[in-house]
């Protein structure tokens, strides 16, 4: 019988790739890490946002990973991705300008807002669902609380975290609207604003306004990036599971 936990699990990284981005010049050592140390063995390619916009991008995956770089060359792309992953029950992480899309591609497909943008998209739309905030968090390092009972925080292992942000836009409109349809906001910072999003009764659909890939120095992944790995290598063994 094959152990799940050796099982290489097929990843893709969603977004347009830059030596100036931290987060993508991040993952190659969190991918040695996850192997090296929890046996979680990723095998990663990068999909650029216009190349997204294909109806089988991303299927076939057994995790997307929306990685921040935004603005992204393609929406639309993002917005597909997010939405397959979703849709087709493969194990999604957003981070940063990934998490501000998989807010978005929910609001329109899910919601009926389809008039709602994102403003460093869409600076002159009438209805940003995604807007700049009052405080950029460019650079900073800030608290997360995170609801208690929630996968965020059973992968995370506490209801308290400081984490890292390189963002200057965030979640305000329709927030309430997003709930009513499903959406959980499991984490907030101190002042009650959205930090974290979850997708109840999908296997695995997380969304963080912080970016967990910075955290450390790569050697030793946090928590949130290895629960997607775990989930990526549980996805595989039950799709080799159905073939056989």
């Amino acid at each position: 019988m094959t152990n799940s936990a050796a099982r290489t699990a097929r990843l893709a990284l969603v977004g347009d790739r830059s030596p100036d981005v931290a987060s993508h010049t991040r993952v190659p050592l969190l991918l040695d890490a996850l192997a090296e140390r929890d046996r979680l063995h990723l095998d990663a390619y990068w999909i650029p946002s216009r190349d997204a916009e294909a109806e089988d991008a991303v299927r076939g995956f057994d995790a997307v990973w929306v990685l921040p770089g935004s603005p992204y060359r393609s929406e639309a792309g993002v917005l597909a991705a997010v939405r397959t992953a979703r849709e087709e029950g493969i194990p999604f992480l957003g981070t940063c300008g990934g998490f501000q899309h998989a807010l978005l591609e929910y609001a329109r497909h899910v919601c009926g807002l389809t008039r709602v943008a994102h403003a460093e998209n869409d600076p002159d739309a009438e209805d940003f669902l995604i807007e700049p905030l009052a405080c950029s968090l460019v650079g900073h390092e800030a608290v997360a609380r995170i609801e208690p009972g929630s996968p965020a925080q059973a992968a995370i292992g506490s209801e308290r975290t400081v984490e890292r942000y390189f963002c200057a836009y965030g979640p305000s409109r329709h927030l309430d609207t997003l709930r009513a349809h499903g959406l959980r906001f499991t984490g907030h910072d101190e002042d009650g604003h959205v930090r974290i999003a979850e997708l109840p009764g999908h296997p695995f659909f997380l969304a963080t306004l912080f970016q967990p890939e910075l955290s450390g120095d790569g050697s030793r992944p946090h928590p949130v990036v290895r629960a997607l790995a775990r989930a990526a290598v549980e996805h595989a063994a039950r799709e080799a599971g159905m073939r056989a």
